[in-house]
This record gives structure tokens, C-alpha cells and sequence, in this order.
């Protein structure tokens, strides 16, 4: 790996980071009010319109990473794109290992010969692509919001404040940029003032806690491909069904497999994501060598 860049300034570096994430932020939710329209944003023609200026934003995301490089001298033997986690080096497992992990966690509605089935069912597929709704939520969402609020973000973050706190640091945008549902919620009188606003703290809460995890593989991983698939099947799950389990007639095994798959999620958590299995981690060379973060995470 290359010496670490200079700065002249470690706070002007957070500074220009806060920054160009704040931008980058604003920009991916502004896209999404730039069509006028009095239709719900469940509607198929809402939802195309909102691929299009969402699509726009994330393709010129990188731009973002490109002006933080040149505004702080960052000087990183390492391309954007591979920066952004795009590389082939350890895809297969960055493809498998973090969905494995995440699937440990989570109440999946199939059994696994069910899952199977539907998996190599042409009609089900068929179905899915020619519905906006999941497209939107298994395919551009995961997409964009990962490219945007990970793969761009991180990068930028890291050098500032260390991977551990751009963890935690970095879901406070993607938490942020949810509020943007209380807008069309009150518009459209979807609830009380006080249950839309209760709702978005509770969306706030549960999207900065799974923003931190993808934030996480990618950091471990360096790819962006765990995070996105991650992402698109809690998107297709939801949030766990705990309180229907507890009234089920064999709550007591459903909880006892609960408490399992949690369990079994810590232990395997850093295992699954040990940076050697996954090559050359690209945020390494913005670290510098003799840091404890660079011993952690790149050795």
C-alpha cells in the first residue's frame, strides 16, 4: 500500500467530508421531489419518474468522492471505482458470506425447499420485474441508497474520523434522508401529526441501526455487493414480526429459534466479515500505516 496522504488540516479534511456527504444527501432526496405531482409515491408513475432523477443522482455520485479527493490533496494509490467498492478481488465471497450472515437474523417466509422453488420460478420473476413497487424496493432503492449512502459516503468519512466512528457516523444521513416520508405522510393525511412523527423516529432509529451494519460490511469487506444484497432482503423481510411470534401456539420454539439466529449473528459477525477473506480492502490506503485502525482492519 502507498504512504499515507498529507493534510494541512485534520479538521478542514471533516469539514470538506461533512460537507460533501451533506450535499450528496440532499441531492439524492431533493431528486426525488423535483416532479410535480398530487399522485402517492406508491403510484407506477411517481415511482418511474423517481427512478429516473434517483438513477441521475447516483450516477453522478462519484463526482462527490472525485471533489474530496481534490479539495483535501488526498493523494491514494487506489481507483474511485474500487474506492466505491467496485472490484472483482474476493466478489464471491463479499456476494454470499454478508446475505448469509444477515439471513441468520431475520424470519425468512420460505422454507428452504419453498425458496428454492421460487427461485427457479420464471413467473415469479416475470411478476416481480414488471412490478414498480418491487423494483423500487429490491432493486433501486438498495441500488442508489448503498451506492449514495455507503460506497461514496465511507470513503470520504473514514480518513476523517476513523472506520469505527464513520460506522456510526455515516447511517445519521441515510437516517436523515428517510425523514423525507413525513412530508408525503402529512400531505396526504396518512395518520395523526404526532403518529407520523412517532413513526419516523421509530424509522429513524431501525434504518441508522441497519445503515451502521451495511456500513459495517462494507468497511470489513470492502464491497459494495454484500450491502446492497443485504439491504434489498431486509427490504423484501421487514422489520421481525416479534410480537406476532408471541402469540403464535408454538411461541416458545419460534422464540427459542429467535434467540438462536441472534446468538448465532454476534458470534459469526466479524468471522463472516474478516477483511482477508475478501482481498486488498481499498479503504485501507487512505489509512495511515502505523494507525491502530489500519492494524485492524487491513492486517
Amino acid at each position: 500500500m502507498s504512504e499515507a496522504y498529507e493534510v494541512g488540516s485534520a479538521s478542514g479534511l471533516c469539514v470538506v467530508a461533512i460537507l460533501c456527504c451533506l450535499v450528496l444527501a440532499c441531492s439524492y432526496v431533493g431528486s426525488l421531489y423535483v416532479w410535480n405531482s398530487e399522485l402517492s409515491r406508491d403510484h407506477p408513475a411517481v415511482i418511474k419518474r423517481r427512478f429516473t432523477s434517483v438513477l441521475i443522482v447516483s450516477s453522478i455520485s462519484p463526482l462527490f468522492l472525485w471533489v474530496w479527493k481534490e479539495l483535501t490533496g488526498i493523494k491514494a494509490d487506489v481507483a474511485i471505482l474500487s474506492l466505491m467498492g467496485f472490484r472483482l478481488d474476493g466478489i464471491l465471497t463479499a456476494t454470499i458470506l454478508p446475505l448469509l450472515l444477515t439471513m441468520l437474523s431475520l424470519d425468512c417466509p420460505w422454507g428452504l425447499l419453498d425458496g428454492l422453488k421460487v427461485a427457479f420460478d420464471s413467473r415469479f420473476w416475470m411478476l416481480c420485474f414488471t412490478d414498480m413497487r418491487w423494483l423500487r424496493n429490491q432493486v433501486i432503492a438498495p441500488l442508489t441508497e448503498e451506492l449514495v449512502f455507503r460506497a461514496c459516503m465511507l470513503p470520504m468519512l473514514v480518513p476523517c474520523i476513523s472506520p469505527g466512528t464513520a460506522v456510526f457516523t455515516c447511517p445519521l444521513f441515510f437516517g436523515i434522508a428517510h425523514f423525507h416520508h413525513v412530508i408525503e405522510q402529512l400531505r396526504f393525511r396518512q395518520g395523526t401529526v404526532l403518529s407520523i412523527f412517532l413513526s419516523a423516529a421509530f424509522q429513524f432509529s431501525y434504518t441508522a441501526v441497519f445503515g451502521a451494519y451495511t456500513a459495517f460490511i462494507f468497511i470489513r469487506t470492502g464491497h459494495v455487493i454484500g450491502p446492497v444484497l443485504c439491504h434489498s432482503f431486509c427490504n423484501y423481510i421487514g422489520f421481525p414480526a416479534i410480537f406476532t411470534a408471541l402469540d403464535h401456539p408454538q411461541r416458545a420454539t419460534i422464540v427459542l429459534f429467535y434467540m438462536l439466529g441472534v446468538v448465532l449473528f454476534f458470534l459469526l459477525l466479524y468471522p463472516m466479515t474478516d477483511p482477508t477473506l475478501y482481498g486488498d480492502i481499498p479503504i485501507c490506503y487512505l489509512l495511515d500505516k502505523g494507525s491502530t485502525d489500519h492494524r485492524s482492519l487491513c492486517l
